[in-house]
């Protein structure tokens, strides 16, 4: 049962619908009124009943979505298709025909088609737009329709308005796009050639040789990379040819104008000659070329021939070959050709890069990118050394000048070490010397009571003995033994070895030296030596009180209260110090004689009572007017004359300074210990000195004095050891409490 046409009990047909106007019926044909309604659809653009619409536009589709329209789904979308025209040229004996090539664009938003001419150089054509941008209509009978996508494809001929078009190529865009929507794409053609434009073509290159000028400037190169220069280590392997070596080389590559040279790294003792260059400033070609070419054979451009009009000095162009007959096609090396690693063939030689400066890994790290630059060990192992065999001592001169024989054809002086020479050279109040007393150790012999001064030299490692007399010994003083190295005992003389010589670190208090088979026992050591050797421990172990006081600490840990009670014997006015004699005594019953004689004297001054007995002045004045004496010097005048132009005050005393300087530079014949003694005698509270008084001392011609007995510090005549000789003793007093504090900890009482 049907519903009754009633309102209410029907459906809506016009739910969500938005146009409702009624199409226009009537409309103009080429300029003529007619009606048009069977064409038109009804209100709100819906079609009629039984009316059938033709599409307006092609059939591919719309966009993504249903509601986009096709001018925003395919905006800015064109189809481009190459095409050509083939026109007759009637009455022209040129051609016969012109080829004209075309761009057809199809514009997918609107199915507008426009078609242009690429501008051709001196054509005599219109060119340009050719068919502006509009929807072209079908040929006949099919002029009521347009153009649309499925209409063009590749080889076939299209027509707009009357004339026909060749496609015969499209642009990647184009054919995918056909084929999305289902077009099977056609093979792309060949588009004829002109013949008239082949015939300008050949008429423009037959003139092409006529222009003088031909571009070649490499300026832009050369000031970019000038002065820039890529250096690589390289290697030549020529081991497998007959007397062939490994050779070292440096390549360098020139940035400016692509050049390579190569330069030979010669060994300092090496067979072949001074020529260090191994190949020439050039460019390197890949590969070498089948013979040698005369001068003049190669080049890159020919002048055929030269014009100047009417002038004959001045030449104004120049005709050049256009078919370059001189020019051999060669391929050079470039930068990017040379690699670590890389094997180039420098005119036949394989040689090897195997390594580049920083400046050449900056280069290529920042152009082409490389990070890798692992170097190529290009450098033999050391061959084995071969010892030299020399013949033995000739007995001539010394061992070194009888090697120096042997060395080569012509004898060179012995070369000694100078720096060692300069560096232990006595200078100013240093003397590098070591002294030591000591005696010949001849047993049943009246030489054994003769005393001798040993002094070694630290420039040079020599020696001297000078022998120390007195009177009525029978034996003169003098010179033992001249200046000289001495060889150690027990020695061939003629071997082809250097023999060894006495060293400083042989020689200490107590030790026995065989001097040319004389046996001397070293007794003791001047000042000088002994702070020499303190204070180079590593050479000189014996005076290392660390390692003497552990060996007194060893041998004296049990008997502690007996070495007390002995000591405190040896004191008997408690002064609290023990003569040197007698400590080296109780040390040596100690130890059993484990301690040498050179570090019992290390151990004593280390524990040395400081002495405050200074010499009389009296004394002084006397050294003063020797010295003055020796050197006849008679200018206390004038120096007192400039003490008072110097006293701008008239106080008739000066600061000590002054009078110090006054007599350095009057130069005084007095040496600074004695000056600086005498000007603290001088001195008043103040630091003045009275220059009349000063000055009236030292004059040795009006204030003559009796000659006092000078005795000197530190000196005494020790007749059980020394034979009457005056010896420096190493150390006066020693203080013994010091010593038992530090052994066991005892507190002075």
């Amino acid at each position: 049962m049907t519903l009754p046409l009633l309102p209410g009990n029907s459906f809506s047909r016009n739910v969500g619908k938005e146009t409702f106007h009624k199409s226009q019926h009537w409309g103009f044909c080429n300029n003529v009124r007619m009606l048009v309604s069977n064409e038109k659809p009804g209100i709100g653009g819906e079609p009629l009943f039984g009316q059938t619409l033709k599409p307006k536009y092609s059939l591919y589709p719309r966009g993504t979505e249903s509601h986009v329209p096709s001018w925003v789904a395919f905006d800015k979308q064109v189809l481009s298709f190459d095409a050509y025209v083939e026109d007759e040229v009637p009455d022209k004996s040129q051609e016969d025909y012109r080829i004209r090539r075309y761009k057809i664009y199809f514009y997918l938003e609107d199915d507008t088609i426009q078609v242009n001419e690429p501008e051709l150089k001196n054509s005599g054509l219109p060119q340009g737009t050719s068919i502006q941008r509009h929807r072209i209509c079908l040929p006949p009978p099919d002029e009521d329709k347009f153009y649309n996508v499925y209409h063009f494809n590749i080889n076939i001929d299209i027509v707009f308005y009357g004339q026909t078009f060749k496609i015969y190529d499209c642009d990647t865009f184009t054919k995918n796009f056909l084929k999305k929507i289902g077009v099977k794409v056609n093979p792309p053609g060949k588009c004829p050639e002109d013949p008239y434009m082949k015939a300008r073509k050949e008429m423009a290159d037959r003139l092409q040789p006529l222009r003088p000028y031909e571009y070649d400037n490499t300026r832009k190169q050369f000031l970019e990379h000038d002065r820039q220069v890529l250096r690589f280590f390289c290697l030549w392997d020529d081991t497998v040819s007959q007397y062939g070596e490994r050779k070292e080389l440096i390549l360098y590559y020139f940035l400016s104008d692509d050049t390579i040279e190569i330069k030979e790294l010669t060994p300092p003792i090496s067979r072949r000659g001074p020529i260090s260059l191994f190949l020439q400033r050039r460019k390197l070609p890949k590969d070498v070329p089948p013979g040698i070419y005369q001068p003049g054979q190669i080049t890159d451009q020919a002048v055929l021939n030269i014009y100047g009009g009417f002038s004959v000095k001045r030449v104004r162009g120049y005709l050049l070959d256009r078919y370059k007959l001189g020019k051999v096609d060669q391929e050079f090396y470039k930068d990017s050709d040379l690699t670590i690693g890389t094997t180039i063939n420098v005119w036949g030689r394989k040689v090897l890069l195997c390594d580049c400066d920083e400046f050449t890994k900056y280069y290529y790290k920042k152009k082409y990118g490389i990070e890798n630059f692992t170097a190529i060990p290009c450098k033999l192992p050391p061959p084995p050394k071969i010892e030299k065999k020399f013949p033995p001592y000739t007995g001539f001169g010394s061992e070194e000048d009888s090697l120096r024989s042997c060395i080569g054809l012509m004898p060179t002086p012995h070369r000694w070490n100078f720096k060692k020479f300069t560096e232990n050279n006595s200078y100013d109040h240093i003397s590098y010397i070591l002294r030591f007393f000591a005696k010949l150790t001849i047993r049943g012999h009246g030489d054994s009571d003769r005393m001798f001064v040993i002094s070694y030299f630290l420039s040079d490692n020599t020696m001297s003995v000078f022998e120390v007399t007195e009177r009525n010994s029978g034996y003169t003083s003098g010179m033992f033994l001249q200046r000289v190295r001495v060889k150690k005992p027990g020695q061939e003389v003629f071997k082809s070895e250097f023999s060894e010589y006495i060293q400083p670190e042989e020689l200490y208090v107590g030790a026995r030296v065989n001097v040319n088979g004389y046996i001397f026992h070293l007794l003791n050591a001047d000042e000088y030596t002994l702070n020499y050797m303190e204070d180079h421990l590593d050479k000189f172990p014996m005076s290392n009180f660390g390692h003497a006081i552990e060996k007194l600490k060893e041998e004296a840990k049990l008997n502690a209260e007996d070495i007390k009670q002995a000591f405190i014997a040896a004191d008997p006015t408690h002064t609290k110090m023990v003569h040197y004699n007698t400590f080296r005594e109780i040390i040596m019953f100690i130890t059993v004689g484990k301690l040498t004689d050179h570090e019992v004297i290390t151990i004593a001054r280390h524990y040395r009572a400081l002495e405050e007995k200074e010499p009389h002045l009296n004394v002084l004045i006397t050294l003063a007017h020797q010295q003055l004496k020796k050197k006849s010097f008679e200018k206390f005048e004038k120096l007192i004359a400039n003490c008072v132009y110097e006293d701008r005050a008239n106080k008739k005393v000066l600061p000590s300074k002054d009078i110090r300087r006054l007599c350095k530079s009057s130069r005084l014949p007095i040496s600074e210990d004695l000056l600086a003694a005498l000007l603290t005698r001088f001195e008043d509270s103040d630091n003045h000195i009275n220059y009349n008084s000063f000055f009236g001392a030292l004059n040795w011609r009006m204030n003559s004095m009796i000659e006092w007995e000078t005795e000197l510090l530190n000196t005494e005549k020790i007749e059980d050891i020394w034979m009457g000789s005056p010896s420096p003793v190493p150390v006066r007093y020693i203080c013994y409490r010091r010593l038992l504090k530090d052994l066991y900890n005892f507190e002075e009482d």
